[in-house]
């Protein structure tokens, strides 16, 4: 079987088991993210805790990157250098993280009350290592295709930018009376 880009739905109808089931989830092969969200009994959702595998790489490598090239300035350079490319990797990976945010928005509707939910990004490489992991810790399991759930989480995000009006069509030019 090829490798899938899926985002793993693990659904726990109590807040008591998905604790350990993250901390196993983070070593899956192919893990590229995992979030877990709990909802009270009376609905108040929080994002308990996230994992993003290589986190922090972006600026660190940016940074190095840059330093080299400022080598070329003598050690003015080198510090400049440094600290622009890891501006840049820093803000590549805050548009990382904000998409990651827009995405759980998308699923909070998925958390049961008094229950919560662990989303993970994965390639994966066959989904046994996931469902196992789910029949361990009592969860039930769903799966969207990666490419699918960004469509759905761009549409999100266009719906709810200020000024726009979901129901009319953007190309469309108003109709003059």
């Amino acid at each position: 079987m090829s490798d899938r880009h899926h985002v793993v739905l693990l659904t726990f109808p109590d807040t008591a088991a998905w604790r350990p089931a993250f901390e196993e989830a983070r070593h899956l092969p192919g893990l590229r993210f995992a979030a877990a969200m709990e909802r009270s009994a009376d609905g108040l959702l929080e994002i308990e805790d996230t994992y993003t595998k290589g986190a922090g790489v972006a600026t660190v490598g940016s940074g190095v990157l840059g330093g080299l090239v400022g080598l070329l300035g003598g050690p003015v350079g080198v510090l400049l250098g440094f600290a622009a490319g890891a501006a840049l990797g820093n803000a590549a990976e805050e548009h990382a993280a904000t998409e990651g945010g827009a995405a759980l928005i998308v699923l909070s509707p998925r958390v049961p009350d008094g229950g919560a939910l662990v989303a993970l990004e994965a390639v994966e490489p066959s989904p046994e290592a996931a469902d196992e992991l789910a029949a361990r810790h009592g969860a039930s399991v769903e799966r969207i295709d990666a490419h699918a759930f960004a469509e759905q989480v761009r549409k999100a995000e266009e719906a709810a930018e200020p000024g726009k009006d979901p129901e009319k069509d953007p190309e469309k030019e108003p109709e003059k009376d």
